[in-house]
């Protein structure tokens, strides 16, 4: 039976050896655990919980990647940016990024 552990570092199950868990797999736990728990434990004890978790962090880590290369393009952060000016390149992106990491959980993790 797949059990999560009271660490926020892994998932285990009693014939696997420790996985690293996503920044996203965390958040929907938590949100699960917290906000639906009758769903968070059904899920726990039927033993789908954790292919759940991977299966959002999926999604969520492709959706912030295109998020992030569309937003690029509209703002012209490109190659050519980057070669003329490498420090106003790193910021726009990591700019874009983290606005791309706002609209991604309420998008994909807490719903």
């Amino acid at each position: 039976m797949q059990f999560l552990q009271q660490r926020n570092t892994s998932i285990c199950t009693s014939e696997e050896e420790e996985e690293e868990i996503g920044r996203y797999e965390e958040l929907r736990e938590r949100f699960l655990r917290e906000h639906h728990h009758g769903t968070y434990t059904a899920m726990l004890l039927m033993g789908n919980l954790t292919a759940h978790l991977q299966k959002i962090d999926r999604q969520a880590e492709e959706e912030l990647e295109y998020l992030l290369k569309k937003m690029m393009e509209r703002q012209g952060v490109d190659e050519a940016l980057k070669a003329l000016d490498q420090i106003a390149w790193v910021r726009e992106v990591n700019a874009l990024r983290a606005m791309a990491e706002e609209v991604v959980p309420r998008e994909i993790v807490y719903q």
